[in-house]
């Protein structure tokens, strides 16, 4: 397994995303991603899920005969518990839930303007302190609210969640991450299905014997960016990590680049801030 490095952290290049998995479809691909070869499992507390990843866990480490420590486990504070009191419970939760003692990254999931920042991160700070997360960071920042929360943190940041796949443009939030040596966690890589079939995409995939799916993930994987695809299918589980095999050129990198448009961003719920673009 690849890594990125950013704050201390040494983040597994690719993960496996579970939103949506529920129930003995969530255990299942949890179980069997650990078992090809996976190293990083996303979830939240908004998931409603943390239970079955914890026994997919469970499983995938006895059935793959590695640790616990060879796993690289991020979890999420809602955005409606992020008051000191709030946060501290709804952490406490989810490591029962999880069945952990500790979390290997645990994030903000969406800032909140009704609460004051520093005291989100304050909270965050203390569970990197008190030992039940290695390492924290935030989720669907942007640059404004990213440069506020890397002056109130008292624990260097290590990673800012965002929607990232080919056709979204953010390189304004990327390089406020790069000049904070943050990584990037890349949700919805594969745009909700609007990767396969893309023309551009898949012709360069021939070249190479691969997806277009996996075209999009290489294309992030290369820019040091972190992805999460979310599937159950054990072909597709086994699938995303085989983008470690090859190199796309300038020129592809490129062309690809060039698929990003205004408008093709696949979540903003209202709760969202203000985007960059």
């Amino acid at each position: 397994m690849n890594f990125v490095e950013a704050n201390g952290a040494k983040i597994p290049a690719i993960g496996l995303g579970t939103m949506t998995l529920m129930e003995a479809a969530c255990v299942e691909a949890v179980e069997a991603a650990l078992c090809v070869g996976y190293r990083h499992i996303d979830t939240a507390e908004r998931y409603r899920n943390e239970s079955e990843v914890g026994e997919g866990l469970r499983r995938g480490l006895r059935a793959a005969g590695i640790e616990r420590e060879d796993v690289f486990v991020a979890t999420k504070v809602w955005r409606d518990q992020l008051a000191a009191d709030d946060f501290e419970c709804s952490l406490d939760q989810s490591l029962k839930k999880l069945e952990l003692s500790w979390v290997d990254l645990l994030l903000v999931h969406w800032p909140n303007p009704t609460v004051p920042l520093k005291e989100t991160l304050d909270a965050l700070c203390k569970a990197k302190r008190d030992g039940r997360a290695k390492h924290v960071g935030v989720a669907n920042f942007t640059t404004s609210l990213l440069e506020e929360a890397v002056k109130l943190a008292s624990e260097p940041l290590v990673t800012n969640q965002i929607e990232v796949h080919p056709f979204i443009d953010q390189e304004k939030v990327l390089a406020a991450c790069r000049t904070h040596g943050l990584a990037v966690t890349a949700y919805c890589p594969l745009a909700r299905g609007k990767v396969p079939g893309n023309e551009v995409l898949a012709r360069i995939g021939e070249a190479y014997g691969k997806t277009s799916a996996q075209i999009a993930l290489r294309y992030l994987v290369q820019q040091g960016i972190i992805p999460i695809p979310r599937t159950a299918k054990p072909d597709r589980l086994a699938a995303n990590l085989a983008v470690f095999n090859f190199n796309l050129s300038d020129a592809e990198m490129s062309e690809i680049a060039r698929l990003k448009q205004a408008g093709l961003r696949v979540v903003s719920p209202p709760h969202a801030p203000r985007w960059d673009n």
